[in-house]
């Protein structure tokens, strides 16, 4: 049964990979359909911060990944270099799960 599964997603995903290829670039060139393509990826990875930092499995919790989501917003503010940025939120969330 999941190796049916997988080969099923692996099927789709293939499929939209090529209907993608497939789109006339005249189609992709109109403002609003590039202004969304642009938009997709923030949108994508606001979602999974969002479901990393506040779900434990079916439950919503507040705790130190808030923190560390926080001081990577900080870091991000002030024009930290990534690393930086991952650095801190990192050591952030470690000391307050240690606590």
């Amino acid at each position: 049964m999941i190796w049916s599964a997988v080969i099923g997603a692996s099927l789709l995903a293939f499929a939209f990979k090529y209907l993608g290829q497939s789109i006339p670039q005249s189609a992709l060139a109109h403002p609003r359909i590039a202004k969304i393509a642009d938009l997709i990826p923030t949108a994508l990875l606001a979602g999974l911060v969002a479901v990393q930092t506040f779900a434990n499995k079916s439950e919503l919790v507040v705790d130190q990944r808030l923190a560390g989501l926080a001081v990577a917003a900080i870091a991000l503010y002030l024009r930290a270099n990534f690393l930086v940025m991952l650095i801190a939120a990192t050591v952030t969330s470690a000391i307050l799960h240690q606590i």
